[in-house]
């Protein structure tokens, strides 16, 4: 897919698994069970997938999925599969290397976004991306320094702090209003504080990075919203705003998290919003 001066790859790093119940909040499970099987301990699968922007001079990786640092008894946990795919092995089929990424745009430093933004090399944490600048709202880095005990275990320092110590990490905020031209930066405050999304665009399509606004196409529906979201009344706002524009517009919505839809776009129904067609690649 290209839009505008990007050639945009879709970049996929492995799969995890979450609580279904936690990612669907207050809906019942034998309503979310329909679309996302859970396995014996209520977890549903999900996909860690990443987009890679090429241009002539930049190459932008948005997300990180959750990196290689992960301890047996973690891997267990949150069931990490990367036999199928990781972050290097799936660049390195697209054509590139870690050494040729300009920027790591990260949505928020949540572990399954900014886990494989550093890595350990001979025993030493660094930069995966060693020729990279990465950049962050200033707020939300603010927070996952002070996080509460409620989202602490979110925000694991190993895969922020070497990124502050090398210099490399920078700080945006709610002015900045584009990353580059056809880049518009939104940002969100529901699941987290100061949660960056990326709206790709040119005059004739737009291309939603939505991180966890809409980790899943079922996310589109206003009440589907994730208990782990700290202000569930603000995301249920936030989706009352971007919605009416997505559906206006025709955007496609890219889902990081939902293993069985790439992307959507989105229409008005008798009960809010929902998916319109489904794409299986862009």
């Amino acid at each position: 897919m290209k839009i505008g001066k990007y050639t945009i790859h879709v970049i996929e790093t492995g799969t995890f698994s979450l609580d279904g119940g936690a990612m669907f909040g207050i809906i019942p499970k034998p309503i979310w069970e329909k679309e996302h099987n859970p396995d014996e301990n209520n977890r549903i699968k999900m996909s860690l997938r990443t987009l890679l922007l090429v241009s002539d001079n930049r190459k932008i990786l948005v997300d990180t999925g959750m990196g290689n640092k992960w301890n047996d008894k973690l891997k267990s946990i949150y069931k990490i599969d990367n036999t199928s795919y990781t972050l290097e092995k799936s660049l390195l089929e697209k054509g590139f290397s870690k050494e040729e990424i300009t920027d790591v745009f990260l949505t928020h430093l949540h572990f399954d976004h900014a886990g494989g933004a550093t890595e350990f090399v001979d025993g030493k944490l660094q930069p995966t991306f060693p020729n990279a600048k990465y950049y962050v709202q200033k707020n939300n880095l603010s927070w996952a320094l002070n996080a509460t005990e409620r989202d602490k275990g979110s925000y694991i320092e190993d895969n922020f702090i070497p990124l502050v110590n090398e210099g490399v990490l920078n700080l945006l905020d709610k002015k900045d209003k584009f990353f580059d031209d056809e880049l518009e930066i939104i940002v969100v405050n529901g699941h987290t504080n100061a949660q960056q999304l990326l709206r790709i665009f040119d005059d004739s399509q737009t291309l939603f990075y939505s991180g966890d606004l809409f980790p899943f196409a079922s996310h589109l529906h206003l009440p589907v919203i994730m208990g782990y979201d700290l202000q569930p009344l603000i995301t249920l706002q936030e989706k009352k705003e971007i919605l009416p524009i997505a559906v206006e517009e025709n955007w496609k919505i890219f889902f990081e998290h939902d293993f069985a839809t790439l992307a959507a776009t989105v229409k008005k129904n008798d009960k809010g919003f929902g998916v319109d067609e489904i794409y299986k690649s862009i």
